[in-house]
């Protein structure tokens, strides 16, 4: 792991705005670099000096109808600048042709600033810019098919959270943008800080250890299966009872067991044994990651009954063992 490098002055960040850009993918990360500054001060250090600049300045509006204040990027100078970040937008494909001076800004920018990052189809304007190619990158899951077209070059990680390549970082859809930004603080100012920030704004500290961009919760989230919602909620809270039978999820759910397994399998796509294999396999990935418990200790705790059925479990899925998947993407 990278050491932490402290803050000895103010890193400045410009967050290139132009119009019709997203405002989540502005502001989730802002609000992160405003709460890690906070917490920074607290302990006399220097935080984040944060501008939102675009080719003219001015007011620029968002996709979602407000406008954003933006001072000119000829403002700046690209060498004394940390870090630059790029919003994506809903309608990518017409910002890349609208905004052709701003991609050369970032093309040149780029090769002074400290690094670059992107937000959700952000990720677009790098690639125009030419900072993607022959590398790994993500953006928001509808739309990695398009990037793969786009830029063949490109290596196309349609799971991850956001993924580092040197001094480039993309991330995937809106929100992940408070991922990726929090992972920039902890690069930055360390993991308290980081964890700091993260319960302030009551979020998860996420990595991108193999996470996918949604969970099999949110996955499971559709109105289809609507109805199955509070049980997905149950399943999860009761993962470390090892006989969550159909018998059991069918009480659960007011249904008789033959009738819950069909319409389950029905609305979901896949059988009851098989999503409480998911959900678990999504439970003990997080413990590995993120808790210092044994590996005995999470599979108990994820309803495996011992290591070695986790052991087959994780290898069927995800082509890899837990100890390994601990050693690869813990902290």
């Amino acid at each position: 792991m990278t050491p932490v490098q402290p803050l000895g002055q103010s890193r400045t960040l410009v967050f290139l705005a132009y119009p019709h850009m997203g405002l989540l993918d502005l502001t989730g990360a802002q609000t992160v670099f405003w709460a890690a500054t906070k917490a920074m001060v607290e302990r006399g250090l220097p935080g984040y000096v944060m501008h939102t600049a675009s080719l003219a300045g001015g007011l620029m509006p968002t996709a979602e109808g407000l406008s954003v204040d933006t001072l000119p990027l000829a403002q700046f100078d690209p060498a004394t600048l940390d870090t630059l970040i790029v919003p994506g937008a809903p309608a990518i494909q017409q910002a890349m042709a609208a905004n052709t001076d701003l991609v050369d800004w970032l093309r040149h920018a780029s090769t002074q600033a400290r690094r670059t990052a992107s937000v959700c189809s952000g990720t677009f304007l790098l690639a125009q810019a030419g900072l993607l190619q022959g590398r790994r990158a993500v953006t928001h899951w509808a739309m990695c098919d398009m990037l793969k077209r786009g830029f063949p070059s490109i290596e196309v990680d349609m799971d991850a959270i956001f993924v580092q390549q040197g001094n480039v970082w993309t991330s995937a859809g809106v929100s992940a943008g408070i991922d990726l930004a929090l992972a920039l603080v902890e690069a930055d100012c360390g993991r308290h800080v980081a964890l700091q920030v993260a319960r302030e704004l009551v979020v998860f500290l996420k990595r991108p250890g193999g996470q996918a961009q949604f969970s099999q919760l949110l996955q499971a989230q559709t109105d289809d299966t609507a109805g199955f919602d509070a049980l997905h909620l149950w399943i999860a809270d009761n993962l470390s009872d090892s006989e969550l039978t159909v018998e059991r999820l069918a009480e659960q759910s007011r249904m008789s067991p033959r009738n819950f397994a069909r319409v389950y399998k029905q609305k979901t796509g896949r059988t009851p044994a098989k999503a409480i294999e998911l959900f678990r396999v999504e439970a003990a990935r997080r413990l590995l990651e993120d808790s210092q418990r044994n590996i005995d200790q999470v599979a108990h705790l994820c309803g495996f009954g011992d290591e070695e059925r986790m052991r087959y479990t994780f290898h069927r899925h995800l082509s890899i063992s837990p100890r390994d998947y601990r050693a690869r993407f813990s902290r």
